[in-house]
C-alpha cells in the first residue's frame, strides 16, 4: 500500500486544506503567472523581459507580499516546499550558465583585436577598482560575519564590474544595434569581462573565510588547470562529435548527455572549491556549435531554463532580500546613491574613454560605455552567491540589488537619449561575430529563426 502524501501541519488553519504537493503546485502557478505578467509589462515599458521577472520574484517575497499579506505568503510558500523551489532554481541556474558559456564560446573577432581586448579589460578593471575603493569605508557596517575584509572589498569590486551578457544581447536586438561597431565591441567586452569576473569570484570565495595562501594558490591552480582542460583537449574532442543525417533522432540522447555533463562538471568544480556554476559555464564553452544534434539538444533545455526554471531563482532571491527593511534615510541612502553613481560612471567612463583613445568617435564611445552598464540577472546571481557565502550583509544585498536593477533599467533610456535607437547608427563591418547556438541554431535548421530569450 502506498503511503499517503505528506501534509503540512494541520494545526495551521491556513495550510490544512492542501498537502505539500498541492502547495508546491499552487506556488508554481503563482510564480510563473506573476513572472509572465510582469515580464510582458516590462516589454510594454521597453525594458528587457527579465527586468519584470526579477521584480516579480522580489514582490512575492517579504518586500511586498510577505509584508502586506503574510498569511497568503505562508500559504503559497510554506517552509516545506521552499527546498523544492530551490531545486528548480538551481537546475535553472546551471542550465542558464551553460547557455552563457555557449555564447562566450561562440564569440569570434574579425580584426580590431587589440582595441576589443583593451576595451574588455577596461570594462572589467576600472569598475572593479572603483567598487573596491568605495567598499573600503563600508566594511564595518555592511560586511557579514567573520569574513576577511579583503574578501568583502574584492567582492564589491567584482559585483560592480559585471555586465549581464544576455541582457546586453537583448537590448542590442531591441534597439537595432547588434551590427553597429559599439554593439559588436560591447558584446565582446561583456563576454571577456564576465568570464574574468567568474574566475575572480572563485578566488574571492576561497579568501572569504580564512583560507591560507597555499590553499588559495592551490585552488587558483586548480581553476587554471580545469579551464585549460576544457577549452583545450575537451573542446577539440567535442568538436569531433559526428554530424550525421539522423541528428533529429539523436537530439533526445544529446539532451540527456548534456544534463549529465552539466551536473557532473558542476559537482566537480564544487568539490575543487570552485563554485558549481563555473562547471556549467565550462560545459557551455566546449559544447559543439556546428553539430546539429548538439544544437537541437541544447535549444529546448536553454529555453526551459530561461522561461520556466529561472523564475524560481527570482523567487528564492525575493524571499532572501527585503527591500522594505533597507531604511534608505541618512547614511544608507547616500551609500546606495554612491554605489549607483560609481557603478554607472566607472562602466561608462572606463571602457568609453579607452574606446576613444583607441580611435572610436566620442558618440560611439559613449554608446559603448552605456551598453556595458547593464548588469541584470548576472549580477543578481553573483550577489546572491556572496550573501550565501556570508561575505555581505542583507543590507548590502538589498543595495546591490537596487544597483543592478537601476543600471539595467537606465540603459535603454540613456541609449535612446543619445539617439542610438533603430536606424541612426550605420552598420559597421563585422568585428565580432556572435553565434546564437542555443535558440537560433535549431530554428535555423528548420528554416526559421527563433527569437532570443530575454535575459
Amino acid at each position: 500500500m502506498t503511503e499517503p502524501a505528506a501534509r503540512i501541519d494541520p494545526g495551521d488553519a491556513e495550510q490544512a486544506t492542501l498537502d505539500i504537493v498541492g502547495h508546491f503546485l499552487l506556488g508554481v502557478v503563482a510564480v510563473l503567472a506573476v513572472s509572465h505578467i510582469l515580464g510582458r509589462l516590462a516589454v510594454l515599458l521597453r525594458q528587457p523581459r527579465v527586468t519584470g521577472e526579477i521584480v516579480g520574484g522580489i514582490l512575492l517575497g517579504p518586500s511586498l507580499l510577505g509584508s502586506v499579506a503574510p498569511g497568503a505568503a505562508r500559504f503559497l510558500f510554506p517552509a516545506g516546499v521552499t527546498p523544492m523551489f530551490n531545486g528548480l532554481a538551481q537546475l535553472g541556474l546551471v542550465l542558464f550558465m551553460f547557455g552563457v558559456g555557449q555564447e562566450l564560446g561562440a564569440m569570434r573577432l574579425r580584426g580590431a583585436a587589440p582595441r576589443a581586448l583593451l576595451i574588455s579589460q577596461a570594462s572589467l578593471l576600472v569598475p572593479f577598482a572603483a567598487g573596491a575603493l568605495i567598499a573600503l569605508p563600508l566594511m564595518g557596517q555592511y560586511m557579514a560575519g567573520e569574513v576577511r575584509p579583503v574578501a568583502f572589498v574584492l567582492f564589491v569590486g567584482c559585483a560592480l564590474s559585471i555586465t549581464a551578457f544576455p541582457v546586453l544581447a537583448r537590448i542590442l536586438g531591441d534597439l537595432g544595434l547588434t551590427r553597429t561597431r559599439p554593439g559588436q565591441l560591447s558584446l565582446f567586452a561583456a563576454a571577456v569581462g564576465d568570464g574574468g569576473s567568474w574566475l575572480i569570484l572563485s578566488v574571492i570565495l576561497s579568501l572569504a573565510h580564512g583560507s591560507n595562501p597555499a590553499a588559495v594558490l592551490g585552488r587558483s591552480i586548480a581553476v587554471i588547470g580545469v579551464v585549460a582542460l576544457f577549452v583545450g583537449p575537451l573542446r577539440r574532442l567535442a568538436a569531433r562529435w559526428p554530424d550525421r543525417g539522423d541528428w533529429a533522432e539523436r537530439a533526445p540522447t544529446g539532451a540527456v548527455l548534456l544534463v549529465i555533463a552539466v551536473a557532473a562538471t558542476a559537482t566537480l568544480t564544487a568539490v575543487l572549491g570552485i563554485h558549481q556554476l563555473i562547471g556549467a559555464l565550462l560545459v557551455g564553452l566546449v559544447w559543439p556549435q556546428q553539430n546539429r544534434a548538439a544544437v537541437a539538444a541544447a535549444a529546448p533545455l536553454a529555453t526551459t531554463a530561461k522561461t520556466v526554471l529561472l523564475p524560481f531563482f527570482f523567487l528564492g532571491f525575493g524571499l532572501t532580500v527585503n527591500l522594505r527593511s533597507l531604511h534608505l534615510d541618512g547614511t544608507a541612502g547616500l551609500v546606495l546613491l554612491a554605489l549607483i553613481v560609481v557603478a554607472t560612471l566607472s562602466k561608462v567612463i572606463g571602457p568609453g574613454l579607452c574606446a576613444r583613445l583607441t580611435g572610436l568617435p566620442w558618440r560611439e564611445s559613449v554608446v559603448l560605455g552605456v551598453l556595458l552598464n547593464a548588469r541584470g540577472l548576472t549580477e543578481l546571481v553573483v550577489i546572491q552567491i556572496g550573501y550565501q557565502a556570508h561575505i555581505i550583509s542583507q543590507q548590502m544585498l538589498g543595495m546591490l540589488t537596487i544597483t543592478a536593477l537601476a543600471t539595467t533599467v537606465m540603459t535603454a533610456p540613456l541609449l535612446r537619449a543619445a539617439g542610438s535607437g533603430r536606424g541612426p547608427d550605420q552598420p559597421a563591418p563585422a568585428l565580432v561575430e556572435p553565434v546564437e547556438p542555443v535558440l537560433a541554431g535549431t530554428a535555423a535548421l528548420s528554416g526559421t529563426r527563433a527569437g532570443r530569450s530575454q535575459e
